[in-house]
């Protein structure tokens, strides 16, 4: 069953791990799929919506009986990622994640899940994918989809996962970038660059390291309406789960690292340029000095009147000049 409007996305009837055609069953509205798939064992009907408005969603929760607090956050969106248990129904959210590449930035938007009997309810907001390719993955494997809704939640949270590996290296490779621009002999790199990428790091574990504890209480039987049989899959992507949370944090440690390398990096060039000012106000200096000196206005003073004062005065100037340039260069300032 098939609807074409704004919020639902999809709606199809499941039976025998198999799409079920709406001419052929003759189903006329959502009552009707949700009787059959609850009369035969492995069937159900999966509704995907996105962003529903709560009068919306109040007509698909009214035909589920879906609890109203998990309703209520599945309308306001902005959880933080968790599993809950009502009576009838299980709520879960999960954290998506995408890259951008224009702007190098994550934007991170939310998958909640309703699981029931003979239903499931994905519902989207923010930045997420479509899930049409979940669907079709798992129309493809019916020996997952005769597990019953459990088989499509595992399916979603796989998809969420492996949207985090692919930020992940899209992320590393921006650290990859930032690190070589700072020991790059021409100069480094903006100390607000890697700042605005370590918060895009921060916003990222904020939505990461949460969904630990929620997989595994879904991985590890904690969860009675998880069918057994995905409890192996669900287990696999806690692991990965686990593993993207771990190198997020080593990511966020080397950007410290980075920025801290970078500061450093700007430290010792300010040093380096105060050493050659230094140097060169000392050279022009000397000069300074011996002009000042023979420009005082008195009668008498040491070869005023000389002939040759004026050439003496000048070869002083450049051989004073030429020493300190020299004793510079070889100290490493100029």
């Amino acid at each position: 069953m098939r609807h074409n409007g704004r919020v639902i996305v999809d709606c199809a009837l499941y039976r025998k791990g198999k799409r079920a055609a709406t001419a052929d069953d003759r189903l006329d509205d959502l009552s009707d799929a949700l009787q059959v798939a609850r009369s035969e064992d492995g069937s159900f009907v999966w509704i995907g919506l996105h962003e529903p408005a709560a009068a919306e969603l109040d007509r698909v929760a009214a035909e589920l009986d879906l609890h109203p607090l998990a309703v209520e956050d599945a309308v306001k969106a902005h959880q933080r990622p968790k599993v809950e248990e009502y009576a009838g129904s299980l709520f879960v959210v999960l954290k998506t994640a995408m890259y951008d590449d224009t702007t190098s930035s994550i934007s991170i938007g939310e998958v909640m899940l309703f699981v029931g009997d003979g239903f499931v309810v994905t519902v989207r907001h923010g930045a997420t994918k479509a899930l049409s390719d979940v669907r079709r993955r798992l129309e493809t494997e019916p020996q997952l989809l005769e597990c019953g809704p459990s088989a499509v939640l595992y399916a979603v949270a796989d998809r969420v996962v492996d949207d985090y590996t692919e930020v992940a290296l899209e992320v590393e490779r921006d650290i990859d970038d930032v690190e070589e621009a700072v020991f790059s002999p021409e100069g480094g790199t903006g100390a607000e660059r890697i700042y605005n990428l370590k918060r895009e790091v921060i916003e990222f574990r904020r939505s990461v390291r949460p969904m630990r504890e929620p997989m595994e209480r879904l991985a590890t039987g904690a969860v009675p309406a998880v069918h057994e049989q995905m409890r192996p899959f669900l287990r696999d992507v806690a692991d990965h789960i686990a593993r993207v949370a771990d190198q997020i944090d080593n990511f966020d440690d080397l950007l410290t690292s980075v920025l801290n390398a970078n500061l450093a990096q700007v430290s010792v060039r300010q040093n380096a340029d105060m050493r050659r000012i230094s140097a060169w106000v000392a050279i022009v200096a000397v000069p300074t000095m011996i002009a000042g000196v023979y420009g005082m206005n008195f009668d008498h003073m040491p070869e005023l009147r000389w002939r040759y004062g004026y050439p003496m005065a000048l070869a002083l100037m450049a051989g004073i000049c030429s020493a300190l340039y020299r004793a510079f260069k070889r100290s490493g300032w100029l």
